[in-house]
């Protein structure tokens, strides 16, 4: 089957947050309890997503089965990285946010990178330390670990970039 990706619309915030949940309960059940925590990313979040048009969802036979957003840069918490450094500093780049698939639906994230590859060839992305399945993911997709960024409460995440 093929997934298709498009921009998500407002009537499309539940169908997200449903994904959301379904994604932090995974979490939760393979070692990563702390990444998303209760009504973590925000409603508010996602709003804003889809009022910037950054927020996309895939589909496949016309279900819903993945959701991101894909941000124009800088990334405020990307400014200072410690334990590395970005591969290329200087150009402009597009940051990876807020993934989430049915966990019955397969090829998702290929087709998510497939997508934002196709959007830019500069890109970043962070994730918890404990969410092995994304860093499998990223390393398998030819992501580079970069370093480590701090959210802004202080939280730490390791950081990734592909360049094309």
């Amino acid at each position: 089957m093929k997934i298709t990706i498009r921009k998500a619309r407002k009537e499309d915030l539940s169908t997200i947050l449903r994904l959301r949940d379904d994604a932090r309960r995974i979490m939760q059940t393979t070692g990563n309890p702390d990444q998303w925590p209760e009504n973590y990313p925000a409603k508010q979040t996602f709003e804003r997503d889809i009022e910037h048009g950054t927020s996309y969802l895939c589909e496949e036979e016309g279900c819903t089965v993945g959701t991101f957003a894909l941000v124009p840069g800088p990334e405020p918490t990307y400014a200072h990285i410690t334990g590395g450094r970005w591969i290329d500093e200087d150009r402009a780049y597009y940051v990876l946010h807020r993934v989430a698939s049915d966990s019955t639906a397969h090829g998702v994230f290929a087709a998510i990178i497939d997508f934002c590859k196709s959007q830019s060839d500069n890109l970043r992305v962070d994730t918890h330390r404990d969410n092995a399945i994304m860093r499998r993911l990223l390393d398998r997709h030819g992501f580079t670990y970069c370093g480590i960024i701090y959210l802004s409460d202080g939280s730490e995440r390791l950081a990734f970039q592909w360049l094309g």
